[in-house]
């Protein structure tokens, strides 16, 4: 996930990038082409995503995913919800988990959301970083 967010704290945000000729923006970053079938194509720019959005559906995963996705047999499976977030400029639908402890019962959709640092994985040697989606407290 390199080059998919950066920064820390109030400057963490999703990095996208936005076609020149036809202003289309994307994530996951593409650094090729425009993915607009109606462009002709133009040069890819880094943007800075919105770091707030409004949650456009949930749900909750309750069983242990398949490989790739690293979790330990020998802990017990904990829930977590998933989230996705319509960004308030982009207007583009991104998918993410919510902050840890945050369940269906606390999200409708519509409400506020932004987004944070969290940890995928933490091996002890390594920490794999991702974003979260944290309510803002702020409904629709």
């Amino acid at each position: 996930m390199a080059d998919w967010f950066t920064g820390e704290g109030e400057d963490f945000h999703l990095l996208g990038t936005r076609c020149s000729a036809c202003a289309s923006v994307f994530f996951p970053r593409e650094d090729t082409f425009c993915r607009n079938p109606g462009c002709s194509g133009g040069e890819l720019v880094s943007v800075p995503l919105s770091r707030r959005g409004r949650i456009w559906s949930y749900t909750d995963s309750r069983y242990r995913p398949p490989a790739p996705y690293v979790s330990d047999p020998e802990l017990p499976w904990e829930p977590y919800t998933l989230l996705a977030v319509e960004l308030e400029a982009e207007r583009l639908v991104v998918l993410g988990q919510a902050v840890p402890g945050t369940t269906v019962a606390d999200l409708e959709v519509g409400m506020e959301v932004e987004v944070v640092p969290g940890v995928l994985n933490d091996d002890g040697e390594t920490t794999w970083t991702t974003w979260h989606w944290r309510p803002t407290g702020v409904a629709a």
